[in-house]
């Protein structure tokens, strides 16, 4: 058994390049997992850096004009649009969210009468002590919801020094990760192993799908948030603009998302409408938006990311969320494709 242990790690590890890769993956991680909530303003300057490296690139290479101006201009343009849609967006997303709240008794009444008609219509299937004990147990996680809504509008609020430093600080480390970004790739790589060939043969080919995966991210959230905010206008379904919101930023998840923020929006919808033609219209038009995006936008966004198969990208969605929170679900798929990079590319010995 050591025998075979030790020629399996000279098979996989006697080449100096191997080593170095595993140095610097190991290194990462650690740095990530250990020190990821003090680099979270990083992380999103680097992912907002990736973003707007497109831009940029084409002003500087197809228009001639300078890197610097450039990236003032790209970067000054994002921040104008961001600060507009949130002047406009998050007003309504605060009054919707205040009317869902205030309209949950009214929701949790209706509920109530609908279980106490249950024993009536199905009297050989449902007794009045089990609904009861579902009623209870419903009652008990609204409140728990509340306490812990409550509890996070709180902590929100003490947050909010911290939100305004991340406002200042974000947009100044994506200038300079922009604007020298040549500089520091060589002020990093001088602290790197020697023997890197594989490593950076590695990160070249991360580099472009890292880079595709981001643009192709936020263009999903917009187009599947803009979708579904059409369909939930033309149904008249209340708080449109919060659940499609919702609808949007669950696509960070893949397919755990879409299952989970089904659930309000179908809720909600019940509540309306009742078990009418309505509802179920709604339902159907919000499945299909769902599955042209999971058959048709995706793989039109991410080609290079939909060879993985789908239990692989769950599995990473667990583990890499697991690991590293929020960020570890948002890269979830890069992370998959890298290690699926690395054990292709790695070196072995036969």
């Amino acid at each position: 058994m050591f025998e075979m242990l030790k020629n399996w790690y000279k098979r996989r590890f006697s080449d100096p390049q191997a080593m170095a890769l595993s140095a610097i993956l190991l290194f990462g991680f650690a740095v990530i997992y250990f020190f990821s909530d003090l680099l979270a303003p990083l992380l999103i300057a680097i992912v907002l850096a990736y973003l707007l490296e497109w831009p940029i690139r084409i002003l500087n290479d197809k228009l001639r004009c300078p890197r610097l101006l450039a990236t003032i201009l790209v970067l000054g343009s994002f921040t104008g649009l961001v600060l507009v849609m949130t002047l406009v967006l998050i007003p309504t997303l605060v009054n919707q969210t205040v009317n869902l709240f205030s309209d949950l008794p009214h929701m949790f009444n209706k509920l109530n009468e609908w279980l106490l008609s249950l024993p009536e219509d199905y009297p050989e299937l449902v007794d009045y002590q089990m609904v009861d004990a579902i009623f209870s147990t419903i009652k008990t996680k609204i409140l728990g919801f509340g306490e812990s809504a409550l509890k996070l509008s709180v902590s929100s609020l003490l947050s909010l020094v911290t939100l305004g430093i991340y406002a200042f600080l974000v947009p100044l480390m994506v200038f300079f990760l922009l604007k020298d970004k040549q500089e520091l790739m060589r002020y990093i790589s001088g602290y790197l192993p020697r023997n890197r060939t594989l490593a950076y043969k590695v990160w070249v080919e991360m580099q472009s799908q890292i880079a595709n995966y981001i643009r192709g991210k936020l263009f999903e959230i917009l187009i599947v948030a803009l979708v579904t905010y059409a369909i939930f206008l033309f149904f008249g379904l209340n708080y449109p603009l919060l659940l499609a919101v919702a609808v949007g930023l669950s696509v960070l998840i893949p397919y755990i998302g879409a299952v989970l923020v089904t659930i309000p929006v179908a809720l909600v919808a019940v509540f309306q409408f009742g078990a009418t033609p309505t509802f179920w219209y709604l339902m159907i038009a919000y499945i299909i938006s769902q599955l042209l995006d999971g058959n048709l936008l995706v793989p039109f966004l991410f080609s290079e990311a939909v060879n993985l198969h789908p239990l692989t990208i769950i599995v990473a969605v667990l583990i890499f969320g697991g690991l590293w929170g929020f960020w570890g679900v948002f890269f979830a798929i890069p992370l998959a494709t890298l290690v699926k990079a690395v054990v292709h590319s790695w070196p072995s010995e036969e």
